[in-house]
């Protein structure tokens, strides 16, 4: 079966995952130009990528496995007066019609599960898009040292369990390289694959390498 697990978001107060990552400003005005509309943010977490599609006029889904993350968002959206219509759910079984959204974007999010329930998610990702419709997302890369090093347990050939105190604690993590996301998107194409090593950050070293994936349901 595969594994969903969700943050504790209760043991994170990070501001920064109260700010839209930079490449949300690109996609939601990118995607305002080719006329998008309904978008669905994949993962929301406490909803930052949710309120900005909002404010750009975007009809915002969102879903996330935690409640607490959720309820955090509905509240958000509440007092900045925007609509999102945000669900308590799992990634692998996504509640929404075949053919809905026009986009999906999901950051940090999809690869907390294991290599069977990627392979789900990114399926489910594929269902609900609209033909030609069009995706954002990032997976975390087996060149980190998170992977590579043998601290973790291993769930899968894939796949380590995070065992450090933290929101992240007992999550699992699937890690790919560049032949395991063109297999993975193999019924996408692919207009963009990044990798990406953010090394140095607010003055700590981080080596968390992702690839950033940018692509169109065939």
């Amino acid at each position: 079966m595969p594994v969903s697990r969700q943050w504790n978001w209760k043991s994170q107060d990070d501001l920064c995952w109260l700010i839209p990552c930079e490449e949300s400003y690109y996609y939601s005005e990118m995607w305002a130009q080719k006329g998008f509309k309904k978008v669905l943010d994949l993962g929301c977490g406490l909803g930052r990528h949710s309120i900005l599609f909002a404010k750009k006029g975007f009809d915002v889904s969102a879903i996330d496995l935690s409640c607490d993350a959720v309820a955090h968002l509905k509240s958000w959206a509440e007092r900045e007066k925007v609509t999102v219509s945000a669900t308590v759910g799992d990634m692998i079984n996504l509640p929404y019609e075949d053919n809905s959204f026009d986009c999906v974007f999901s950051y940090h999010v999809i690869s907390h599960t294991d290599t069977v329930g990627a392979k789900k998610i990114i399926s489910e990702i594929k269902r609900v898009l609209k033909p030609k419709g069009e995706v954002f997302l990032t997976m975390c890369s087996k060149d980190e040292v998170t992977f590579s090093a043998g601290k973790y347990p291993k769930l899968d050939e894939n796949t380590v369990i995070f065992t450090d105190e933290g929101p992240e604690k007992d999550v699992p993590h699937f890690f790919v390289n560049y032949e395991d996301v063109k297999n993975l998107f193999c019924d996408f194409r692919l207009n963009s694959v990044r990798h990406i090593d953010d090394h140095y950050t607010d003055y700590q070293i981080l080596n968390k390498k992702h690839y950033f994936i940018y692509g169109t349901k065939k």
